[in-house]
């Protein structure tokens, strides 16, 4: 696609950064727009949008190296050449939620309650990055026949081959995450519990991501299982399932007390 937006006399901007900096702003809007409802200052949505950009840094290229630890052992130089590309998104994911959670209980938040706005947010984060992936070449797709496939024919693209169709994944994970965000934004207002916005993003996007992986040709990602499964996958998997099982249980926890409840009235 276009790897390099245009150029500001010598500073260019590259289509995948600007489209992670819009993702933040559209973050920030999110939180800034509705912080009396959650509750939160101005300086701690700062605050916030630093931990989670740090963590999705740390965690996105820990979970890269891990994919060949060997290579990283073998040619340390290379955690330096490579620092500025390089990411995994559920490193990002993991890694965040533990450092939420961590800053959450410190400044006095309720965790799960906050994390259904940071599932807002993050996606759009991760919406537009996917955005860029298409712009950079990056997570690109099999090759496939012209009419369902895109065609990358810049020298700076991360995609290959090029002047070949390819299955369009970035525009197919973006989908899915943007269509994640409308279904937030429309259940937030019906929410049973504390978390269940947040389990909607986890649980679509990663469905959404076991599917695409099938299309993905970039294999330096990782397979697991005599190539049975990518790290992705697997990861996607144990999201899914801790999802739909914390899900079951907060709704059985939820109908155990409203049955309490009514047992008490009764009793009055």
């Amino acid at each position: 696609m276009k790897p390099e937006l245009f150029h500001l006399g010598s500073l260019t901007v590259y289509g995948y950064g600007f489209c992670i900096l819009l993702g933040v702003v559209a973050a920030y809007l999110h939180f800034y727009v509705n912080r009396k409802r959650i509750g939160i200052t101005e300086d701690q949505i700062s605050t916030l949008i630093l931990v989670c950009g740090i963590s999705v840094f740390v965690g996105g290229k820990l979970f890269f190296i891990l994919e060949d630890p060997v290579l990283y052992i073998t040619e340390p130089q290379k955690w330096l050449s490579n620092l500025g590309d390089g990411f995994v998104f559920y490193g990002s994911f993991l890694v965040t939620i533990l450092a939420l959670y961590w800053w959450f209980k410190r400044s006095g938040f309720v965790f799960w309650r906050l994390m259904d706005e940071v599932g807002i947010a993050g996606a759009f984060v991760h919406g537009f990055g996917k955005i860029g992936c298409l712009l950079a070449g990056c997570c690109y797709g099999l090759v496939c026949e012209r009419e369902v496939g895109i065609v990358f024919t810049d020298a700076m693209s991360r995609a290959r081959p090029l002047n070949t169709p390819l299955y369009p994944t970035q525009i197919w994970d973006a989908m899915v995450i943007f269509g994640a965000i409308i279904f937030m934004y429309i259940w937030r207002k019906y929410k049973q519990y504390d978390g269940q916005v947040f389990l909607i993003y986890s649980i679509v996007y990663g469905v959404g991501r076991i599917i695409t992986e099938e299309y993905r040709g970039d294999e330096a990602r990782g397979f697991l299982f005599d190539g049975l499964l990518t790290h992705s996958q697997l990861i996607g998997i144990v999201v899914v399932l801790f999802s739909v099982i914390f899900h079951i249980k907060s709704i059985q926890n939820k109908t155990n007390v409203l049955e309490v409840d009514n047992t008490e009235d009764k009793g009055n």
